[in-house]
């Protein structure tokens, strides 16, 4: 079943939609995190996949704060007018923003009808890869679980760098990186890496010959249908081990 669904943000009310199965059934509670471009057809099919393997899936519009969905970002925009646009849906989620928001998409699905009392998981994609770390730092005793594909910015030199929740996560880690990717360059990979190491939990780091940054979307310019059914097939193993 595919149902479009507002939650009740601490910061407002956010549209989403939710998958689950339509026999009653309890399954794994799962949130997939859209990318820049926000909830649309593609990401709506990736979720829907997902939640075929046995779980039920929260896709929610993460720039609820900015509008409802769909994000209005062109394809045929200037790169100017883009990158304008990219950042006023970017500026409003600060880290204390997500961490409150990804807080509630977790209460919010642990508490469906349709989602087991066990073990969660979360995937992003692009700038959420970090909200996906997010989600398992703010929810360490539910989440168990969180992937990142082709993530930008997971390591920075900042105060607000992503890898600075580590020591708040207990969930297995997965991260797939993306080949010459701006937002995270091979040299934020290496730190991300030892950061990872040092911190000494369940974690797998690689990069994807050959496959560019927003690879696994099925609309993306660079996407990679080889590459995209290997990152499909790592995170379903990821969850199966970890959310059954």
């Amino acid at each position: 079943m595919e149902e479009e669904i507002e939650i009740r943000m601490s910061d407002g009310t956010a549209d989403a939609v939710l998958y689950r199965a339509d026999d009653g059934r309890r399954q794994p509670g799962v949130i997939h995190l859209p990318d820049i471009g926000g909830v649309r057809p593609a990401h709506r099919d990736m979720a829907r996949r997902l939640a075929a393997q046995g779980y039920t899936v929260l896709l929610p519009n993460v720039f609820y704060r900015t509008g409802r969905s769909p994000v209005d970002l062109p394809a045929d925009a200037g790169d100017e007018q883009r990158t304008k646009r990219r950042a006023e849906l970017r500026v409003p989620l600060t880290p204390d923003a997500v961490e409150r928001d990804v807080a509630d998409y977790v209460d919010f699905l642990a508490a469906d009808r349709s989602v087991g009392e066990g073990a969660m998981g979360v995937v992003g994609h692009c700038f959420t890869g970090a909200m996906a770390m997010r989600t398992a730092a703010v929810r360490s005793g539910r989440v168990a679980a969180a992937a990142s594909f082709h993530g930008g910015g997971l390591f920075t030199d900042t105060p607000a760098s992503p890898h600075l929740v580590l020591p708040r996560i207990s969930a297995r880690l997965y991260f797939g990186h993306a080949v010459e990717d701006r937002s995270m360059p091979e040299e934020a990979i290496k730190k991300l890496d030892r950061a990872l190491e040092s911190w000494g939990g369940r974690y797998e780091s690689e990069v994807y010959q050959g496959a560019y940054h927003g690879w696994t979307v099925p609309d993306s310019r660079v996407y990679n249908r080889p590459q995209a059914e290997r990152a499909f097939q790592e995170l379903t193993e990821l969850f199966a081990d970890t959310l059954r």
